[in-house]
C-alpha cells in the first residue's frame, strides 16, 4: 500500500516542479502565452502555490493583460497581506491599466494605484521600487487629483537615504519633468559620480538630446565609453551626429566601427546604423554613399517606413 501511494504521489510532485520551472523558462524566453497556459493548468489544481500564482500574474503582465495580472496579484495579498512586493505588483498592474484606458476611466483606478504603492512603501522601509513608483506617480498626476512635486521629492529623499544613486536619479527625473534642466543635469552628474552605471549616463545623454545640446550628449557618451566598453556606444554617438548634423566625421567613424564589430548583443540592428550613415552622407552632400547605405538598410529591414521615406527624399 505504501509503495502504491508513493507511486501515485511521485508524478504529481514531478509535475508541480516541472510546471513552475517551465513557466519560469517560458517567461525568461519571452514566450509569455506558453507560460500563461502552463501556469493556468498548474494553478487550477494548486490554488495555494504563491510562486505559481505570481508567475502567472507576471505572464499576464508581460502580455499587457492588466486586469488578469492584478487579479492574480490580489490573490497573493489575500494570502500574505503584509508582503510589500505583492502590494507593489498590484499597483504596477493597475497603473499600467490606467495608462492604457481613457482619462475618465483612469481616474477611477488612480486611487487604488496610489494606495497600493503607499502600502508597499509602508510595509517595507527599504522597498526601492515602490518609492520610485511614488516619485513618478506624484509628478505625473495633476495637482487636482493629488499630484505633488513636494511629495515626489519626499520619496526621492527616502530613495537617497537608501541608495545615493537612486536618489540622485529620482531628483534628476523630477527636475527634468518640471522643466528645470540645469538642476536635472546636476543630479544626473551626481549619479554618475557616485554610481557611473550605463543607466546614469543614458539619463544624462537623453537630457542633453532633449535640450538640443548634441555636443554635450556626445561628450557624455564618450565619457561612458571610458568606463563601459560597449559597441552600442558607437551607434549612440553616430545617431546624435546624424540627427543634429554635428561632428559628422566622428559620427561616420563610430557607425562604421559599430557595423564592423556588430554582434546580436549590441541590440540595434546594423540596418539602423546604415540608415544613420546615410543621414551623415546626405549632410555631407555625398548622395551616392547615402544611397548605398540606405539600400543596405532596406535590404536588411524592408518594412521600415522611415528607411523608404529617406530614400524617396534623396
Amino acid at each position: 500500500m505504501k509503495t502504491f501511494l508513493i507511486a501515485l504521489l511521485f508524478p504529481v510532485t514531478i509535475f508541480a516542479q516541472t510546471s513552475i520551472e517551465k513557466g519560469q523558462t517560458y517567461i525568461a524566453n519571452k514566450q509569455f502565452a506558453k507560460a500563461e497556459k502552463e501556469l493556468i493548468a498548474y494553478v487550477t489544481y494548486h490554488e495555494d502555490n504563491l510562486q505559481a500564482i505570481e508567475l502567472l500574474g507576471d505572464a499576464y503582465g508581460h502580455q499587457k493583460k492588466w486586469d488578469e495580472a492584478a487579479t492574480e496579484y490580489k490573490k497573493l495579498i489575500a494570502a500574505k497581506p503584509k508582503s510589500a512586493n505583492y502590494h507593489y505588483k498590484v499597483g504596477g498592474a493597475l497603473g499600467m491599466k490606467a495608462l492604457s484606458v481613457n482619462k475618465i476611466s483612469a481616474l477611477g483606478i488612480i486611487g487604488d494605484v496610489k494606495s497600493s504603492f503607499l502600502k508597499a512603501a509602508e510595509l517595507d522601509a527599504s522597498h526601492i521600487e515602490a518609492r520610485w513608483a511614488l516619485v513618478e506617480l506624484y509628478m505625473q498626476l495633476p495637482g487636482i487629483i493629488g499630484g505633488s512635486k513636494k511629495t515626489s521629492l519626499k520619496y526621492a529623499n527616502q530613495l537617497e537615504n537608501l541608495s545615493k544613486v537612486d536618489g540622485y536619479l529620482a531628483k534628476g527625473y523630477i527636475y527634468e519633468y518640471d522643466d528645470e534642466p540645469e538642476l536635472a543635469e546636476a543630479y544626473y552628474l551626481k549619479a554618475i559620480k557616485v554610481g557611473g552605471s550605463i543607466t546614469c549616463y543614458d539619463k544624462l545623454v537623453a537630457l542633453y538630446e532633449k535640450e538640443n545640446q548634441p555636443d554635450k550628449a556626445i561628450g557624455a557618451i564618450e565619457s561612458s565609453g571610458v568606463k563601459h566598453q560597449r559597441n552600442g556606444l558607437n551607434y549612440q554617438i553616430g545617431k546624435v551626429c546624424a540627427d543634429y548634423n554635428v561632428q559628422l566625421d566622428k559620427g561616420e567613424r563610430c557607425l562604421v566601427k559599430y557595423i564592423d564589430n556588430y554582434s546580436a548583443k549590441d541590440g540595434v540592428p546594423k540596418a539602423w546604423a546604415n540608415y544613420r550613415l546615410a543621414q551623415i552622407y546626405k549632410h555631407k552632400s555625398d548622395i551616392n554613399k547615402a544611397l548605398t547605405c540606405i539600400n543596405s538598410a532596406i535590404a536588411e529591414l524592408p518594412n521600415i517606413d522611415v528607411f523608404q521615406d529617406f530614400k524617396d527624399d534623396i
